[in-house]
């Protein structure tokens, strides 16, 4: 029973990183109908800017991530502004080379002002010790990524559901012509809509440094991890990614406890599994 409730605990948190980092993709490709495979770029750059501005500039641990955050949407305001806005509505094939294009791109300047070292975000000491549960203790850490986890779903669940934006976000993805002449400003919309995404993916790689460390490489490692959390949970749905990320996070730390040898296999054969049974993802809509 200890070991269960010692899965369960890893999962939950490896899972809330995994919606943290990915309900931005979720919401670009399910509402903005954008494949942006440059998403774990932005993950990326919010870690190394909270890395730089944590050993460099000696910042803590909240300031960092709020630099972070920060930095991270003004350097994507350009690259939304001349690059983004010339793919919206594009064929996807030409948002994948694009997007793929940005990443290969972001990877080798961080490879040249960096370096191919890890990189690590010093956490503060209440983040830093063991928190004991009675079954087992577990990292602070884990507890803090699960609570941003929670935070998030709920937060952006009523950015998009329940306030004006929203219905403006969602009425310029179903006919923007008809939003803009409703006086909708649909470019200011998916602007604003793209630094939501690109914030929360720089929020989720610093909060998951722990468990996904920041490297050069990181963009590419964790790419396909990405993609698939938004098709097994329904591209521009939160609650179906937070459930993917759930099922899925459970399933490959089971695997990875019990049998570590398969490595990611069983990870991968859910998502064969759950794509099959469920074509447009656990809770997507139907096409």
């Amino acid at each position: 029973m200890q070991t269960v409730f010692s899965v369960g605990t890893d999962a939950l948190a490896y899972g809330m990183v995994l919606f943290v980092i990915s309900i931005g993709l979720s919401v670009t490709m399910g509402l903005m109908r954008v494949v942006n495979l440059a998403h774990g770029a932005f993950a990326m750059i919010g870690g190394y800017i909270a890395s730089y501005a944590a050993h460099m500039l000696g910042f803590g641990y909240a300031v960092a991530i709020l630099l972070a955050v920060a930095g991270t949407i003004l350097i994507s305001i350009p690259i939304e502004r001349f690059l983004f806005r010339r793919i919206y509505g594009a064929p996807e094939l030409t948002q994948v080379l694009m997007t793929i294009g940005i990443t290969f791109c972001v990877i080798g300047i961080a490879n040249y002002v960096f370096g191919p070292t890890l990189k690590t975000i010093p956490l503060p000491d209440m983040l830093r010790g063991p928190v004991d549960l009675g079954y087992r203790s577990i990292a602070a850490h884990k507890l803090f990524a699960i609570a941003c986890g929670v935070v998030v779903a709920g937060a952006l669940w009523f950015l998009i559901d329940r306030t004006a934006f929203g219905v403006k976000l969602r009425a310029s993805v179903d006919n923007a012509a008809m939003a803009g002449s409703l006086g909708v400003r649909t470019r200011i919309v998916y602007a604003v809509s793209s630094a939501v995404a690109v914030g929360l993916a720089a929020f989720g790689g610093i909060v998951g440094a722990e468990l996904l460390p920041i490297e050069p490489y990181y963009a590419l490692r964790y790419m396909v991890t990405f993609l698939v959390v938004v098709s097994v949970g329904g591209a521009g749905s939160i609650p179906g990614a937070l459930l993917a990320c759930l099922v899925l996070g459970a399933i490959d730390t089971t695997g990875r406890y019990l049998v570590p040898e398969y490595g990611e296999f069983f990870f991968y054969l859910a998502v064969i599994t759950i794509v099959c049974l469920f074509p447009n993802g656990l809770l997507g809509r139907k096409r």
